[in-house]
């Protein structure tokens, strides 16, 4: 495992129990977000892969919503509370550097890329793409900005050691167009975040 993986992994089992607690509810005030995930459920066919599903909430929100949706996540503390929190849905432990685990009709990935280094989101992509079935749907959630910022504390004050990269919506969109997908949609949520929706080429 590369080092930023294993950094990413570390860090997000440490403060597992902190991030669940303090974003639990915190959809509840994001309605565009709500909003996105509404469209996502309407639109998409077959099960869903929730890739960085952290605690589970988008997952259950999803499967609430109708979806067959099931998540995957790098953290084994994150999987433990997903299953813990969502006992009737499926959770695995796994890295979107690797193929997913099963062909699906949508994938779901928020704010989960933010951690990946620019020279492997290709290579995600094209993971991304060999799992979606034709015309499979994908939803990016993603921070908005040109810099990358290392995260060594956060969610109770817990250490962390993790990259958070910001990227613009264009360049995201063609990574993605790179990767045999056509993008459809891109809504930019106020200055600092944005959310891509794309469909398998």
């Amino acid at each position: 495992m590369s080092d930023w993986l294993a950094d990413t992994r570390d860090s997000y089992d440490t403060v597992a129990v902190s991030y669940a607690d303090q974003t639990r509810d915190l959809l509840d005030g994001l309605p565009h977000l709500r909003a996105a995930l509404r469209l996502f459920a309407e639109e998409v066919r077959g099960p869903v892969a929730d890739v960085g599903c952290g605690p589970g909430t988008i997952t259950a929100l999803l499967h609430g919503l109708g979806v067959d949706a099931f998540g995957i996540d790098l953290s084994p503390a994150m999987i433990a509370l997903a299953r813990r929190n969502h006992p009737g849905l499926r959770f695995e432990v796994g890295s979107m550097t690797e193929p997913l685990p099963e062909a699906v009709g949508g994938i779901i990935a928020w704010w989960s890329l933010i951690h990946v280094p620019d020279d492997e989101v290709p290579s995600v992509f094209g993971h991304f793409r060999e799992a979606l079935r034709p015309d499979g749907l994908l939803q990016l959630g993603f921070h908005v900005g040109d810099e990358t910022r290392l995260k060594t504390q956060g969610y109770g004050g817990h250490p962390m050691r993790v990259h958070v990269h910001l990227r613009r919506p264009e360049r995201v969109a063609e990574w993605l167009r790179a990767a045999g997908f056509t993008v459809e949609a891109q809504w930019l949520l106020g200055e600092d975040g944005a959310i891509l929706f794309a469909r398998r080429g």
